[in-house]
């Protein structure tokens, strides 16, 4: 299997990255398509070419990952490519190991990928994952679009490895894309404000980033470890007339969830 991701940018570059790290598929087997030199890639072993229709040609997994406002563009310049069955094997369109389309890209409809494509559109998917990815950590919310349950275990088994992926509809992508990709940074941005706090309380600023990271780590392990609800592991550290609960109620008055709440929406 051959899996072509053209736009190696921010997404497209930490997919790759997860790719090499993980056990999907061989590094010789990944193509990465972008108009500027990855170097990196190919030190790695990886296929790389400023060809787009090369890229989709030789795949059979072609992700498009680039801007929303290029997708139209990339679509239409490889729409001869999806048209060609793997220059492996002769495939029909309605072989379950024909090409296949993942489009990561926010914004971006199905009805308007179909609409750009024509008949030449292969089985189609919709990602959104996020820049842990690159860490095989990933919360990637996958919509099929026009593909069967082959394609879709295919494609959601490559993004398992690389995270956790949760098939959804395509209303929901928007919120998937707030809570998990958006997500990221506003999680990072808990922990820079958190690492401030610890400046403040006198430890180094390096030290208090490794130990808000530790510490977010460590809430994370025990919501899936033990499957309890946050605020049953809250009560845990909350004691009668303790730091702990004045100092959440002092962040509830400064409206922390409020104001996480209506960040996401």
């Amino acid at each position: 299997m051959k899996i072509a991701m053209i736009g190696a940018g921010a997404m497209g570059g930490a997919t790759v990255d997860g790719l090499i790290k993980g056990s999907f598929v061989n590094n010789a087997d990944i193509i990465v398509s972008d108009p500027f030199p990855q170097e990196r890639f190919a030190k790695a072993g990886v296929c790389v070419t400023t060809d787009n229709s090369e890229a989709a040609r030789k795949a059979d997994i072609v992700c498009v990952c680039v801007k929303p406002w290029l997708v139209e563009e990339v679509l239409k310049g490889i729409r001869p490519s999806l048209r060609e069955t793997s220059v492996r094997e002769n495939r029909t369109a309605q072989d379950t190991s024909s090409k296949t389309l993942v489009v990561i890209a926010a914004g971006v409809s199905s009805d308007d990928i179909r609409q750009w494509l024509g008949d030449d559109c292969p089985a189609l998917l919709l990602a959104i994952p996020n820049i842990a990815i690159a860490e095989l950590q990933s919360m990637t919310f996958l919509v099929p679009v026009q593909a069967q349950p082959q394609h879709t275990e295919r494609v959601k088994a490559m993004f398992d490895s690389m995270g956790k992926t949760i098939i959804t509809d395509e209303k929901h992508l928007p919120s998937g894309t707030a809570l998990a990709s958006c997500g990221i940074a506003y999680a990072l941005r808990y922990i820079r404000a958190a690492a401030e706090g610890g400046v403040e309380l006198g430890f180094r600023a390096d030290d208090a980033t490794k130990i808000v990271a530790q510490t977010v780590k460590g809430a994370i392990s025990l919501l899936e470890t033990t499957g309890k609800h946050p605020e049953q592991l809250i009560d845990q550290v909350t004691t009668p007339g303790g730091v702990t609960i004045k100092g959440l109620n002092a962040m509830e008055e400064a409206g922390f969830t409020k104001a996480v709440i209506k960040g996401l929406v």
